[in-house]
Order: structure tokens, then C-alpha cells, then sequence
């Protein structure tokens, strides 16, 4: 069990990475699962919030919501050039997500990157309520 207030634990998995995420509620547990990502990527206090952008995620079912909440993370990062640090997911239902994150563009010159994250995958996948949320997620590096 984690200590109280613990957003997020991570676990080595052959050749991936992965996080349990925690949260009270559903919007805390999915902002956590992404800073747990993020955790693998790159120090998020570099980061500035300079600029903010909504983002909406549909999907059909939770599981399938968390996975594609990290992977248009990702999207965003790779496909934009926008380096996300902070979220405020304003709500999520189990087949869509509404979130605005704040960030700024890749900086090669400030931004050190760590592992190189390819994308959230299904294998081992879990959101389960406990006292709060858990979700456990494999990352594929």
C-alpha cells in the first residue's frame, strides 16, 4: 500500500517500463497516471507552463480511456513539439476524458530527455477502485 498522498509507483517489466497510479477520484488518477509517464521521460520542472491547450480523449471503456490519455499525450509531445508538464483533467467518464494541460514547446537546449517512451499498452492493464483508484500500466520503451 503507498504512502498516503503517493501519486504514482513505478515498476521494471523485460525490456518496458511501467506505474501504479493512485488517485481519490478519476481525474486525480488519470493526471497522476501522466505525470507517472512523464516521470520516465524527462525532469517535468524544467518544464514551464508558458502555454495552455484543452484536450478531449473518447474511447470505449475506462482501460481503453487511460491508454489513450497517455498515448495522445504522447501525440502531443511528438507530433507537436509541445512538452505537457501540468493537467488538470477536468472529467472523465468511463468513455471520454476532458483535460487542459499546460506546458510549453521542446526546448533541445533546456529539455534533457530520459527514456524514450513509445507508447501505453494493454498488456497487464488495470483501473480498479480501491479506496480511491489504482491503475497499473506498462509503458513499451
Amino acid at each position: 500500500m503507498p504512502a498516503p498522498g503517493t501519486p504514482f509507483e513505478t515498476f521494471e517489466h523485460p525490456a518496458d517500463v511501467g506505474i501504479v497510479a493512485y488517485g481519490a477520484d478519476l481525474p486525480e488518477l488519470f493526471a497522476n497516471a501522466a505525470r507517472g509517464m512523464l516521470h520516465f521521460m524527462i525532469d517535468t520542472h524544467q518544464v514551464r507552463a508558458a502555454q495552455s491547450r484543452p484536450l478531449i480523449v473518447e474511447a470505449e471503456d475506462l482501460e481503453g480511456l487511460l491508454v489513450a490519455w497517455l498515448n495522445e499525450l504522447l501525440l502531443v509531445l511528438n507530433g507537436d513539439g509541445f512538452l505537457p508538464a501540468r493537467f488538470q483533467v477536468r472529467t472523465v467518464s468511463p468513455v471520454r476524458l476532458d483535460a487542459w494541460l499546460e506546458g510549453e514547446p521542446v526546448d533541445p537546449q533546456r529539455h534533457r530527455f530520459r527514456l524514450d517512451v513509445k507508447a501505453a499498452t494493454y498488456h497487464t492493464l488495470s483501473v480498479r477502485r480501491t479506496n480511491g483508484w489504482e491503475a497499473r500500466i506498462l509503458f513499451d520503451v
